[in-house]
């Protein structure tokens, strides 16, 4: 006797509760005739799309997800089906898991764990759930859980006391480097008191700066991965379990785990594609200056949505090295995406010219250098809006965390790539690029990075090296520490203080950036949200 599971990673939009049902449907009907599954599990909140935000706060959303969910049902025959949908009942919202079978809605689980830091606020939505819900295939008793459920003692622990000898956990959890490691890890601490398998399945896609890496996979009682579905991308798989005193998962296909920059690279890549595709434009644009920055969101771009659907703008001024030219163009041939070539000096002096007598007796100074990059991002918008291409800016998260952006200038456009990456991990990103295949020019990723917004100029004539600018941001922005606690590992004082402050007087450009792809623990945006205008000064 066996039981046979499928695990349905699937790629859902937030709101397209149409959609995301003739999705489920399609693959519980392919779990059931193709792969033989007597039960198909779905993410969390599949029904909805997760994060649904304030979606939630519309009755008539939550009225067409209960709709959904019993349409379902309805189709919930020779197979049972386990979906996630936000349950509105008794004056309450719940986050739920509905239990399908033979047309009907057999049980309804609500999450006990409310998630509520990070890029998490269910708790701004839900009510909790008050404990354990089991269900049987046959003779087979089986728990579900809700994804925070497995983070913390007592759910788990609590179904398998109740008799379950398999436990469900349906996960929307978002990728951030070295989070596959961290589930595995902590579902082992959980099995080691249950003693039962569990089956945890994730979502796959971006849904605005979140990406879900799927990455799904079934864990044997005795803290065994016995089956691991690809990160990124789509996935029906199924998982045969031998029936006696205590199920017995075989071992099945067991995708390779989380790699370090190769997981980042694709989470960017599937980051950008969904938010293209998503919201319905017609491909992307972006400026090429021939550094790094912009040379390796190409390199994504084209990898995310093909060289057809990807255009670049050269809009070289007077401070633009020929090899900066150079290099760009070689990188738009070899990528095989339309580029073209809009010097930027006559704007720059029409601009300049207007403002002649405004400006009379006054020094220059980066107003100057702004002038230059927000002529460049009238041109990039005014192309973008033209051909329905949606604007990518190329700025990292090292540039955003100090302000080397300039509003409305590199800063305008509607998504930005790098938003979470560091401006180490670009390098390392452009070297990993070019292991597939040599799209970078090696130039670009030798040279000294610059905005070429004035006389040879350099980013380390007003900045710390990357690598140690990159390490006291993380410190600062990412896990807290104080002034004292960063200068307390050795890093220079004067160089500390200078961050800190930059970091601080900043958050005004931060809040009106675009969205990007989340890669690391603590995001700007979702993750960190500081006031803009406080009176607190870090020591």
């Amino acid at each position: 006797m066996t039981l046979r599971v499928a695990i349905a990673q699937l790629n859902l939009l937030v709101g397209d509760i149409a959609g995301n049902c003739s999705r489920i449907l399609a693959a519980a009907e392919t779990a059931r005739d193709d792969l033989g599954a007597d039960l198909v599990v779905f993410p969390e909140l599949g029904v909805s799309g997760y994060p649904p935000e304030d979606l939630l706060l519309r009755a008539d959303f939550l009225r067409q997800c209960r709709s959904a969910v019993e349409r379902l049902a309805e189709k919930a025959v020779n197979i049972c089906m386990v979906v996630g949908f936000p349950e509105a009942a008794n004056g309450c919202l719940y986050n739920s898991a509905a239990v399908l079978q033979e047309g009907r809605i057999a049980a309804v689980y609500r999450k006990c764990r409310l998630p509520n830091y990070g890029v998490f606020d269910e708790k701004r939505y839900f009510s909790p759930g008050s404990g354990p819900c089991l269900f049987q295939i046959g003779a087979v008793p089986l728990a579900v859980t809700l994804c925070e459920d497995i983070w913390a003692e007592g759910i788990v622990e609590q179904s398998s006391m109740a008799g379950a000898q398999l436990i469900l956990n349906l996960n929307a959890s978002p990728f951030h480097a070295n989070k596959g490691v961290e589930r595995e890890a902590v579902l082992r601490d959980r099995i080691r008191a249950a003693r039962v398998p569990i089956i945890y399945v994730n979502q796959v896609g971006g849904q605005d700066e979140l990406v879900f890496d799927g990455s799904s996979f079934v864990m044997r009682a005795d803290g065994e991965v016995c089956y691991r579905a690809p990160e990124f991308e789509e996935s029906t798989g199924v998982v045969e379990f031998g029936i006696g005193e205590s199920l017995s998962p075989v071992y099945g296909r067991i995708a390779p785990s989380y790699t370090q920059v190769a997981s980042e690279y694709k989470a960017l890549v599937l980051g950008i594609r969904d938010y293209v595709r998503k919201n319905g434009f017609q491909g992307a644009i972006l400026g090429l200056s021939g550094g790094i920055d912009s040379a390796l969101t190409l390199a994504l771009a084209a990898d995310a949505l093909g060289n057809d659907q990807v255009e670049v703008v050269l809009m070289p001024s007077r401070y633009t090295a020929c090899m900066s030219n150079e290099d760009a163009v070689e990188q738009a041939q070899c990528l095989g995406v339309q580029h073209h070539v809009i010097p930027i000096e006559p704007a720059v002096n029409v601009f300049t010219d207007m403002l002649e007598d405004t400006f009379r007796g006054l020094s220059a100074d980066t107003t100057e250098e702004n002038i230059q990059a927000r002529c460049r991002g009238l041109l990039l918008m005014a192309l973008s809006n033209k051909k329905r291409r949606l604007l990518l800016t190329t700025g990292n998260k090292s540039e955003m965390s100090v302000g080397y952006a300039t509003l409305y200038g590199d800063m305008a456009g509607g998504f930005a790539p790098l938003k979470d990456v560091p401006k180490m991990l670009v390098y390392r990103l452009a070297e990993y690029r070019n292991c597939l295949s040599q799209v970078i020019p090696q130039r670009v990723i030798e040279r000294p990075p610059s905005a070429e917004l004035a006389p040879d100029q350099v980013d380390e004539d007003s900045l710390p090296p990357y690598s140690i600018l990159d390490a006291i941001l993380e410190l600062y922005v990412e896990q807290d520490c104080s002034i004292e606690e960063i200068i307390g590992q050795g890093y220079d004082a004067v160089d500390v203080r200078k961050l800190v402050r930059l970091v601080n007087m900043n958050e005004y450009k931060r809040r009106q950036a675009p969205p990007g792809v989340r890669i690391t623990a603590r995001a700007f945006g979702r993750d960190r949200r500081y006031p803009i205008t406080s009176g607190f000064r870090p020591c």
